[in-house]
């Protein structure tokens, strides 16, 4: 299934950036994956991004921090955040400011497209969100 949907992906590592980049396609969206939070902010791709997928620790800007800033600046994109340093408290906090999923790398394949999903429909249950 093709979906004209655009993925965008923020992830200073770049072969996760890739391998994330990779499997998103394979669930048959468009996508475009950048290197830090300011070459996303910069992009043509930021007005038309209906989910991001992004790390939370990078350089510059955290994936917390481009979300809120995202908010802030009247961008609702449904926003997964993904770790390889999970935080309970930080993961709290998130979902309350409304990131959809908070996700441990590596990330399980099945769970990224159940919040793909339900980012891009609202109300779609997501069983597991850690």
């Amino acid at each position: 299934m093709l979906h004209r949907t655009l993925i965008s992906i923020v992830d200073d590592d770049q072969p996760h950036r890739e391998s994330m980049r990779k499997l998103v396609m394979l669930l048959g969206y468009t996508v475009e994956a950048f290197a830090s939070a300011a070459e996303f902010l910069a992009s043509h791709a930021l007005p038309e991004t209906a989910c991001l997928v992004t790390d939370v620790n990078m350089p510059g800007m955290t994936g917390v921090e481009l979300h809120r800033h995202l908010v802030d600046a009247g961008y609702a994109i449904p926003t997964i955040l993904v770790t390889a340093y999970p935080d309970a408290a930080v993961r709290d906090r998130a979902l309350k400011d409304g990131v959809v999923c908070y996700l441990s790398k590596p990330v399980n394949d099945d769970i990224l497209e159940r919040c793909v999903r339900s980012a891009l429909r609202p109300g779609t249950p997501v069983k597991d969100n850690s």
